[in-house]
């Protein structure tokens, strides 16, 4: 799990945050930059095509296992996307972008590949301290992508650095040939009315089955709102933001990228450790908070720029608690899964959470310019206030359940 949370986390900010440096240098406007940047949407997308991954063996693959054999295919597409951006470069732009969005579909699928994998290799007991593990590879990955890239691009020219993250895909691709694939029972339906049923329909038919329209229904609301702060600002908008702020690469990199990365990882232990003390529900709704306020960190940047002390303080506020409240989103959206349809239901939920903010990115550009940095922040926390009245509603039922959950684990 720690090399597949490395695999996972590489190909996301160089699509995202490390891909707008580049093309910011290029002499790309903030609005096209924050909409190139943006497709790391496709993530929040993937629910779209998760159903493959969980009826549908590669041809080729298939002697892996479900898995395996998906998490290879994403994983040899990534390192394809990096080298056609790497050989075409900015310049070439449409082909450029074509690759890009080719690195993030492949990052995508490589993202339900693992989600499932983790979900069904253990039980859920275990999930916390995967989600640890795959937590600490991923952030490791985002040292990479993030404050070596950016290191490196003050002495390299970018097509030369997207080749090393290419080449950094190696050791995970290695791991996933000396993986175990997961012991899941799998009937492979008769007919294709059969298949198209349980892979497209039953998931999505099964949520509200399970949970009823009301609550159902209350939870995906709640879902598409209390990570907006967050995804709203790990798209492009961030990267012309510290430059705009008189920050260099090195500085950037530095700071937010190998310091921030660390702190966030503190964070993200601090989660699970709140995880195993008090459940998932509880730390979501505390976590909730914390990350979408400390969105309102960057004023002071606005206040101070270039000044480094308030750099390093802003970046340890935000990475602390976007660390924090990690464990308690994977463990409440993996209590909501049906082992029956792991890949696609919980694609469907991941992405839910991270689609509105991603969509917001999207247009991050066009708002910053039009209410200025601090009024673009100021709007991304707006979010947490219907967010929490919805927390406050489905508190009753969510807390019951884990006290039940709970009790029948401790009979176990």
């Amino acid at each position: 799990m720690l090399l597949f949370g490395f695999s996972s986390g590489l190909p996301f900010l160089l699509v995202a945050g490390t891909l707008a440096y580049w093309l910011k240098e290029n002499g790309i406007v903030l609005n096209d930059i924050t909409m190139i940047a943006s497709a790391g949407m496709t993530y929040a997308l993937k629910f779209l095509w998760a159903p493959l991954l969980d009826h549908w063996r590669l041809p080729g693959f298939s002697r892996l296992g479900r898995r395996r054999g998906w998490l290879l295919f994403a994983q040899l597409g990534v390192v394809s996307g990096l080298i056609a951006m790497a050989m075409l470069t900015p310049h070439q732009l449409i082909p450029f972008v074509g690759a890009t969005l080719a690195v993030a579909l492949f990052g995508a699928t490589q993202d339900i590949a693992v989600d499932a994998y983790r979900i069904e290799i253990a039980p859920i007991e275990a999930q916390g301290a995967l989600v640890a593990t795959y937590s600490l590879g991923y952030r490791i990955a985002l040292i990479m992508a993030g404050a070596l890239a950016l290191i490196l691009a003050d002495h390299l020219a970018w097509s030369r650095v997207y080749l090393v993250m290419a080449a950094l895909m190696g050791v995970p691709i290695a791991a996933t040939l000396h993986a175990r694939e997961p012991t899941v029972h799998f009937v492979r339906p008769s007919r294709w009315s059969d298949a198209m049923r349980e892979s497209i329909v039953d998931p999505f038919a099964d949520f509200f089955r399970r949970y009823k329209w009301h609550l159902a229904g209350v939870t995906l609301l709640f879902l598409l709102l209390f990570k907006m702060p967050e995804q709203a600002t790990v798209g492009g908008i961030m990267s012309p933001f510290y430059r705009d702020m008189g920050f260099s690469k090195t500085e950037i990199g530095t700071i937010t990228k190998i310091y921030g990365i660390w702190i966030g990882i503190v964070g993200v232990f601090l989660g699970g450790a709140a995880v195993a003390r008090w459940g998932a529900w509880r730390p979501l709704g505390v976590t909730v908070v914390l990350c979408g306020c400390s969105n309102l960190l960057y004023l002071a940047l606005l206040a101070h720029p270039g000044n480094l002390v308030v750099l390093t303080l802003v970046i340890s506020g935000e990475n602390l608690t976007l660390g924090m409240l990690g464990p308690p989103t994977v463990a409440f959206l993996s209590s909501l899964v049906n082992r029956q349809h792991t890949a696609t239901q919980y694609a469907l939920l991941s992405s839910l959470v991270n689609l509105p903010g991603k969509v917001l990115g999207f247009f991050a550009g066009g708002i910053a310019m039009a209410t200025g940095y601090g009024g673009y922040f100021i709007i991304t926390v707006l979010s947490i206030i219907p967010a929490m009245a919805l927390f406050a509603h489905l508190s009753t039922y969510f807390r019951n359940a884990e006290r039940i959950a709970t009790n029948e684990l401790d009979e176990k």
